[in-house]
């Protein structure tokens, strides 16, 4: 049997409707403290049980992946043979949209999925959908995402205040501008896109434009739209702007119906992105499967970020197969340098893409933390949740390190660190061996330190809890130590 790729389904038809649902119900909230609970039971003492040198107890596996750069992990360790060396036999199962990767890990028609940073946390608690246990032992990249504008909104923008234009990092201030001379204007609000209601990208968005005033739920609206439609929808007036990865932001640039803003290394340098996701269960089960498929793709993650294969890997990816693009755009943010304009020289970005250095492989439960801080800023958990309590039982940093020491590969010993404090390379010295660390800036100089998530919650002006930040911080039990 050899390696399979299922070319995608139709796209999701109920894709805009998941920006409607993912606020947790009381009912919810009851299925996500149950699954929790099975979570625990699953993963005694936050330890994975997982078998030592045993041989795969599934060989066949179907893993979903979305036509984006950031699959690369998956198409190399497929392409380059890394998951038959493992005794792996593979299908890459080609998916229109996110939810669609949702779904078929609900019902178990994937082994394990590309997936979105926030996906296994949101499953876990049943946000948006029937509750489901899911970890993640593994990232399979930093960085890969970018804020595009129509050609029309850029050009207002500009009009409005060409000094915040200038900007680099280019902020939302001229779109406030914008947005204000509309309101008393009388017209209607702007309509921005982003692929998942918790994927990075809403994060992202929302983010850059409350940074500059603009309240996302109420200056304008925003909805969901899968990354390989994202071009088209802009083309036909759909949405004004849009938080895609890539190659969706070249491609508009390419087209000229678009101009990027700011990328995602820009925004917050270094951020999480996507994870390898399974079922609680499945992982239970497959112990030394799901071992054999994290060495895999780390393998394909090292190949990767060894800058002599990356021309090479991006001929690969933008193949029909994988993401169906020009390999010359491909190339661009793959080689390291990015274009944001049609009529602008493309600039260095070496860091836009990496899927190796930098500790990106590993599982940092603060970055699972951050996102739940940003799930409850936005009102989509309306419920007191213990936030690095939730963040471990999917989270998974103890499996990484046992493969890593695997396959000898340095490992960090801690599981949080804070993020915004370092403005340059750095090296982590709490690890196996140290690692050459790269920045972790935000682009407005906010901090996160993963010991106070709800301090964090509340120093943001422009934010929309559903349930209240006391009581929050209340539920906050599970020690730990500060990692500032």
């Amino acid at each position: 049997m050899t390696d399979k790729i299922i070319p995608p389904a139709s796209p999701d038809a109920s894709a805009a409707a998941d920006a409607r649902r993912f606020r947790i119900s009381r009912r919810g909230l009851l299925g996500a403290a149950a699954t929790l609970a099975a979570a625990r039971l699953l993963l005694p003492g936050g330890a994975f049980a997982a078998a030592t040198g045993a041989a795969p107890e599934k060989t066949d596996l179907a893993i979903g992946f979305i036509p984006l750069t950031d699959c690369a992990p998956l198409v190399i360790a497929h392409e380059k043979g890394f998951f038959k060396r493992e005794g792996l036999k593979v299908t890459l199962s080609k998916e229109a949209s996110w939810a669609n990767i949702r779904d078929k890990m609900t019902i178990g028609a994937l082994d394990a999925a590309h997936m979105l940073a926030g996906m296994p946390i949101a499953a876990t608690l049943g946000l948006g959908a029937i509750p489901q246990a899911q970890v993640t032992a593994l990232s399979l990249d930093l960085n890969g995402n970018a804020i595009t504008l129509s050609n029309a909104l850029h050009d207002r923008m500009v009009a409005a205040d060409p000094a915040a234009m200038a900007e680099r990092p280019m902020t939302a201030r001229a779109l406030k501008a914008v947005i204000d001379a509309d309101k008393a204007a009388g017209k209607a609000p702007l309509t921005f896109a982003a692929v998942f209601p918790v994927s990075s990208h809403m994060y992202e968005l929302r983010y850059w434009l409350a940074s500059a005033g603009i309240d996302p739920d109420a200056d304008l609206r925003i909805i969901v739209i899968p990354p390989p439609q994202m071009v088209a929808n802009l083309r036909a007036g759909n949405c004004d702007g849009y938080c895609v990865g890539e190659p969706w932001n070249e491609r508009a640039v390419e087209a000229g119906i678009g101009k990027v803003a700011i990328t995602s290394v820009e925004l917050w340098a270094n951020q999480p992105e996507k994870v390898l996701g399974v079922a609680a269960d499945w992982a239970e089960k497959n112990p030394a499967t799901h071992e054999a498929m994290l060495r895999a793709v780390i393998a394909a993650g090292q190949w990767l970020d060894d800058p002599a294969n990356r021309a090479e890997a991006a001929d690969i990816i933008a193949g029909r197969a994988y993401v169906n693009a020009p390999a010359e755009v491909v190339r661009m943010s793959m080689t390291g340098t990015f274009r944001y304009a049609a009529d602008e020289a493309p600039r260095p970005l070496p860091d836009f893409n990496v899927f190796s250095r930098y500790a990106a492989n590993f599982p940092w439960i603060s970055h699972a933390e951050w996102t739940l801080t940003q799930m409850i800023r936005w009102g989509q958990i309306d419920r007191p949740v213990d936030i690095a309590a939730t963040a471990a039982a999917v989270y998974k940093p103890d499996l990484y390190r046992k493969v890593a020491a695997q396959m000898d590969i340095a490992a960090p010993t801690i599981d949080r660190k804070p993020e915004g404090v370092n403005t340059s390379a750095w090296t982590l010295t709490e690890a196996t061996r140290p690692i050459a660390m790269g920045p972790d800036v935000f682009f407005d100089g906010t901090r996160f330190d993963p010991a106070d998530p709800v301090g964090y919650i509340r120093q943001f002006a422009i934010k929309a809890p559903a349930v209240d930040l006391t009581a929050l911080a209340a539920a906050q039990t599970t020690p730990r130590a500060s990692a500032a």
